[in-house]
């Protein structure tokens, strides 16, 4: 196994005439080699399947804008992996992760998605990261049948098992999560404006849908900004001139950190509400300091911010889930933060062995969309809501709890809501009962 080096990506933006260094580092994160080839043996004939190993590939953002934070993700999940290895495998295989960096970067994405299906003849690819990067190759993925398998974005474009069959999301579709997030502002904060600061993307486009599903007549500036850019005042300036008393986030981490930077500098003190992907504590803390030359330190930011969670809090110790990943995480990733993304990588990989348990020993890519459509609705892990799989429905989990930032920690409260992505849809509590994990971490066939 070899190990890839990190690199560091600095960003200079001007934030209300205040120049700003962003250093956007990746974590460190190995690759396994091998692994490609078809191979009939233990009842097997498929692409990266052998006798003794299954080999999945992903692209994910190591370096770039969307590295603080995302770079772990891939590594947790090889770390679960490692754990699964260790007691034995997927019926008897070894699960190994090719991991590329495509720098959150549409074009690096194509690039090295074709060599892991082509040169490196993974048998899928999973976990692949970021609205803007992933919907470059998703067609290709489907027009050639390779299993795209729980991507890292809740995007609404891939929940379509109908033109896309072999795509599966993994987290709440953004419309559900952004319905969830107007409902609580709709009964929390009633007859407040609302400014709505969003990726330029079918993700921050997909939460802004569902916002204004629930509320409509609130929203009094919208406000896109691309990937990229190392400012944000002229957004949060216009947001700041509608008089808006609620900030809404669609962002990354990084934005997320700017965007508040700004909002300081600026004398704007709105109500923060920030979708999940973009205010893990930990991540957002650093980049803060990190921003602003360590005259922002922690999360005073951020503190209050509301937002929610379909994962139980990774600081809630007494949740066996947790118990359980960072038990993995000390014993196969402890260079990285226990924080939301390595929780994120951990439960992820998961409900991936769920689903290769499912598909059997025989395992073929057909077999692996089947076990996914059929079973996948049904399976209990460390989600706080049901997936919501099918034939026709590849979204992933179909609600979140609501959460709030404090003391620096996510707090969720309330209790989980389910709802579906259609406008107009009822938001309903979820009664159902998270179950413990296996006695052994490992979920079986």
């Amino acid at each position: 196994m070899s190990s890839s080096g990190t690199k560091s990506l600095a960003y200079v933006g001007v934030i209300a005439a205040v120049p700003l260094a962003v250093a956007a580092c990746g974590s460190s994160s190995s690759k396994t080699s091998g692994g490609g080839g078809s191979s009939s043996s233990g009842g097997a004939t498929a692409p990266g399947v052998t006798a003794t190993s299954i080999t999945f590939g992903t692209h994910q953002p190591l370096t770039g804008p969307a590295a603080p934070g995302y770079s772990e993700i891939a590594p947790a999940s090889q770390a679960f992996f490692n754990y699964v290895n260790a007691h034995g495998g997927v019926f008897g295989r070894q699960l190994k992760l090719l991991i590329k960096d495509d720098s959150y970067n549409p074009t690096n994405t194509v690039n090295v998605t074709h060599q892991l299906v082509l040169q490196s003849n993974v048998f899928g690819i999973y976990e692949g990261l970021g609205t803007p990067t992933h919907t470059k190759v998703v067609g290709y993925l489907n027009a050639s049948k390779v299993p795209d398998i729980f991507v890292a974005s809740g995007c609404p474009c891939w929940d379509n098992g109908s033109s896309q069959p072999y795509t599966f999301g993994w987290q709440p579709n953004y419309t559900i999560e952004g319905k969830i997030l107007g409902q609580y502002i709709k009964q929390h904060f009633a007859g407040k404006k609302i400014g709505v600061l969003y990726q330029d993307d079918d993700f921050g486009q997909g939460g802004l849908a569902g916002i204004q599903d629930e509320v409509p007549a609130s929203i009094v500036a919208k406000q896109p900004y691309q990937p990229g850019v190392t400012t944000l005042a002229p957004q949060i300036t216009a947001i700041k001139a509608a008089k808006a008393d609620l900030l809404v986030d669609f962002t990354v981490p990084i934005y997320t950190a700017i965007g508040q930077l700004t909002s300081f500098t600026l004398g704007y003190k709105p109500q923060l509400v920030v979708s999940n992907v973009g205010i893990d504590p930990i991540t957002v803390g650093g980049l803060l300091k990190t921003i602003s030359k360590g005259k922002a330190s922690g999360t005073a930011l951020i503190e209050g911010a509301v937002s929610d969670g379909y994962l139980p809090s990774n600081t809630d110790t007494s949740n066996p889930w947790i118990q359980l990943f960072m038990k993995v995480h000390s014993q196969y990733d402890p260079g990285a933060p226990f924080d939301g993304n390595v929780e994120y990588g951990m439960a992820n990989a998961y409900t991936l062995v769920q689903a290769l348990e499912a598909a059997g020993k025989n395992l073929t890519r057909q077999g692996l969309i089947n076990a996914i459509n059929q079973h996948g609705a049904s399976w209990k892990g460390p989600g706080l809501v049901p997936f919501r799989y099918s034939t026709s429905i590849h979204g992933g989990y179909g609600g979140a709890e609501i959460g709030m930032i404090k003391n620096g920690k996510i707090v969720l409260s309330g209790g989980p809501l389910t709802t579906t992505p259609e406008a107009g849809s009822a938001i309903t509590p979820y009664s159902g009962t998270q179950p413990a994990p296996p006695a052994n971490g490992i979920p079986s066939s």
